[in-house]
């Protein structure tokens, strides 16, 4: 049996060197800063995109996994069928079901 941090009776303690708070070369710090930000990952760089179109269905099954996981019902693998189903739909039909899914969170 291996012993953990806990068990051999060590304490470890982990700190930031001011030599580990200096950006790195990809511009990303992984060292936290003492801000009243609450992120856990560093903001998106848009020079890093990728540059690739997503077809009208892909977006809208993509808008009602948002929608509905925003809403507190994350879809389940076995929904997957019926958000593609409702990704075929038109555009319109589409904003009906989310706008009735954002009102009913409000409510």
């Amino acid at each position: 049996m291996t012993a953990s941090a806990f068990e051999s009776g060590t304490a470890q303690t982990f700190t930031a060197s001011s030599a580990h708070n200096e950006p790195s070369s990809t511009g990303w710090d992984p060292a936290p800063h003492a801000t009243t930000d609450d992120h856990l990952l560093p903001p998106p760089n848009p020079a890093q995109r990728l540059h690739t179109a997503i077809g009208p269905r892909d977006r809208r099954r993509l808008d009602l996994n948002a929608a509905l996981t925003t809403a507190g019902v994350p879809p389940r693998l076995e929904d997957r069928e019926a958000i593609d189903q409702l990704s075929a739909l038109p555009d319109s039909i589409n904003a009906t079901i989310q706008r009735w899914i954002r009102h009913t969170t409000r409510a």
